[in-house]
């Protein structure tokens, strides 16, 4: 059997199963603390969601809310997680046909009949494991499916930010739907990276730079994703820097569409600055945005 081995365990996430466990378990009480939002309490399933893939101390109370609203309801079959690239790639999105991720919680296991139905049907995805290796936008959210959702198999593709992307999704949502599969669409993404870190400032650096980051850039990509206009999720990324999964969001928004979703509503938004303030020193001069989105 395949195993993909973790890449940013003890980096990104802990490494050993305990400890693990226990940051699941704080992130899910933060996110239950955690103000603002829309109600979803009359959404009978989840088709869908967005989700940030930064360290867990930063991003993984946002993510939580988005995973704990889909396992209250009955668990998906499959869940087909569109992954933001930041390693060396193609321009086709790959998908990690079988076998299984290896996390600190255990083995995630691929569906892979699933995964070659969607390579077979899409004409769009290139089978490559071993693209996945370093990338750690899928990874970070997978022990959250393990520790909620331990029935449903994964299904990881990295999309990469073309104007393929919209059209993998829809193929994808619909082989599903066809197949009568019950699954789960996510994508993996934050939002703008702003500061001298990131070689982004046009509006400057310091608190302005950063709140308009937020308020501003982040915004028109959350009211896209919100309004579900799968078409224009890369041209948005790429013109305004404002997600480094441009591809992932456009795939997810028309996969979930096809399946027939018809609203996305916004859990929370808040940016690496926020989150940090109680254990970062100074004042920020960097930021990533992250947003927690359902689609139903």
């Amino acid at each position: 059997m395949m195993i993909r081995e973790p890449a940013v365990a003890g980096r990104f996430y802990a490494a050993e199963s305990k400890q693990c466990l226990s940051d699941l378990d704080a992130c899910l009480r933060r996110a239950a603390s955690s103000p603002g939002g829309s109600d979803v309490s009359d959404a009978e399933r989840i088709v869908g969601g967005v989700v940030p893939h930064a360290g867990w101390v930063y991003s993984g109370a946002v993510a939580a809310r988005v995973f704990k609203e889909i396992a209250v309801r009955e668990h998906p079959q499959a869940i087909v997680v569109f992954g933001a690239i930041h390693v060396l790639h193609g321009p086709r999105a790959t998908v990690f046909p079988s076998g299984a991720w290896q996390t600190p919680l255990g083995l995630a296991h691929i569906d892979d009949r699933l995964a070659e139905r969607l390579h077979g049907q899409t004409g769009l995805l290139e089978i490559d494991p071993h693209a996945h290796d370093g990338e750690h936008s899928i990874e970070v959210e997978v022990p959250f499916i393990q520790h909620l959702m331990p029935d449903s198999l994964v299904v990881p593709i990295m999309v990469p930010v073309n104007d393929k992307a919209a059209a993998l999704g829809r193929s994808v949502g619909q082989t599903c739907r066809s197949y009568g599969v019950r699954a789960v669409f996510l994508c993996s993404t934050d939002l703008t990276h702003y500061g001298p870190g990131f070689r982004f400032t046009p509006q400057g650096v310091g608190p302005e730079g950063l709140r308009w980051a937020k308020a501003v850039n982040d915004r028109r990509m959350i009211d896209l994703m919100l309004a579900m206009r799968a078409e224009d999720a890369v041209e948005e990324a790429v013109t305004n820097r404002n997600a480094c999964g441009g591809g992932a969001i456009a795939a997810t928004l028309a996969a979930c569409q096809a399946y027939g979703a018809k609203r996305a509503r916004l859990l929370e938004h808040t940016t690496s600055q926020e989150v940090g303030r109680d254990f970062v020193p100074g004042p920020a001069r960097d930021a990533v945005g992250y947003a927690g989105i359902v689609i139903d």
